[in-house]
């Protein structure tokens, strides 16, 4: 047993925490992988691989203690809700919204952009009708709002969300500070 922790309830307890913080972690060091952030996921899995060093040890030296098994195998289920919800709340990233608007007269762009929104806009058809695709790159955190708004001024859009793991940080620079843009080549 742990030296600090000799009752079997707060072992258990102990075991299943550690457990959901250590799965926790894992989801999160899964994420920043993912999004590029090498030296914070190897941060979390220092972290999260000692935790689950003391977890997973005191179930194996424990193997007659059938409750502590049962409580690391709750603790690794919740700590995948707890990981998931981490990750949504903290919305690291950005994402792709594709809108594609089916009345062109609504000029769903233009209200973007007045909102503070980069959009490129494109031609499309739609089972030979003309449409309007905006493409917009936006932090996860504020495309709650940004799809909000698209509902509100055309409900009959659509869209589809894509996870973005780089974006190309010179092109909003360059529309924030207009001198940047003529150092740009174009073919």
């Amino acid at each position: 047993m742990l030296p600090f922790i000799d009752n079997p309830v707060l072992l258990v307890f102990a075991v299943f925490l550690a457990r959901v913080l250590d799965v926790s972690l894992g989801t999160l060091r899964t994420i920043f992988v993912f999004r590029g952030h090498k030296y914070i996921a190897a941060l979390f899995g220092f972290v999260e691989i000692l935790i689950w060093i003391v977890a997973v040890s005191q179930v194996i030296q424990n193997l007659d203690s059938w409750y502590l098994a049962v409580a690391y195998a709750g603790g690794f289920a919740v700590g995948n809700i707890v990981g998931v919800s981490l990750e949504h709340k903290l919305a690291i990233g950005s994402e792709l919204v594709r809108a594609v608007s089916l009345d062109k007269s609504v000029e769903l762009a233009r209200r973007l952009r007045t909102e503070g929104y980069d959009v490129i806009e494109l031609e499309g058809m739609n089972n030979e009708k003309p449409v309007g695709v905006l493409l917009v790159v936006e932090k996860r955190r504020r495309v709650p709002s940004l799809l909000k708004m698209i509902d509100q001024t055309d409900p009959d859009a659509y869209y589809t969300i894509t996870d973005v793991k780089h974006t190309m940080k010179q092109y909003r620079n360059a529309r924030k500070e207009p001198g940047l843009v003529s150092n740009v080549k174009r073919k």
